[in-house]
């Protein structure tokens, strides 16, 4: 495995982290918590968006207007059984979704919710990098690198997982002031 692997398993860890904190519920509308909502469209769990357009009319308030409007009581369904803390209602065109203020003790939830997810994400960048360094001890005992590129090469991966982690850091960092705010 080369850095070049060790580096493109890196950026998906970090893709996979942003996915996961996008899905967190903030105080504020977006159309990123729908991300995970299946809705059941002729026996086939469709994603919410292919089904409805999202629409965030302002900050507090979500406006989902489905392409079927047969649809209506499967996508308010789909949003309940999501369990994303969150109360649509339709008037038989639209669903209209209140985003709720968050409280206090719901932010902590979340913050920790999200540190759980950004720790995860460090634990699987060291382990990216224990599988290069594994791969890099082989090459050498093989004799395709010398104990020089070996060490050259170790210190290459931690420089790249010291950036990573910070990345995820920063990611965390901005995600915990979001659910504060």
């Amino acid at each position: 495995m080369s850095n070049q692997t060790s580096v493109e398993r890196m950026d998906k860890t970090i893709a996979a982290l942003k996915d996961s904190l996008n899905a967190i519920r903030t105080g504020r509308a977006s159309a990123a918590i729908f991300d995970k909502v299946r809705v059941d469209y002729y026996g086939t769990k469709s994603p919410l968006s292919q089904v409805a357009t999202i629409s965030i009319p302002e900050a507090r308030s979500i406006i989902i207007q489905p392409f079927d409007k047969s649809l209506i009581s499967e996508i308010e369904k789909a949003i309940q059984v999501a369990d994303l803390g969150l109360n649509p209602s339709n008037d038989g065109k639209v669903i209209r979704i209140a985003i709720p203020p968050l409280t206090a003790e719901r932010r902590k939830e979340l913050v920790k919710q999200a540190k759980g997810i950004a720790e995860n994400s460090r634990t699987s960048i060291r382990n990216i990098r224990r599988d290069g360094n594994d791969e890099l001890k082989k090459q050498q005992k093989g004799g395709e690198i010398t104990e020089d590129d070996l060490k050259k090469m170790e210190d290459e991966l931690q420089k790249t997982t010291d950036k990573y982690i910070a990345e995820i850091n920063s990611i965390y960092d901005a995600k915990e002031k979001e659910i504060m705010d």
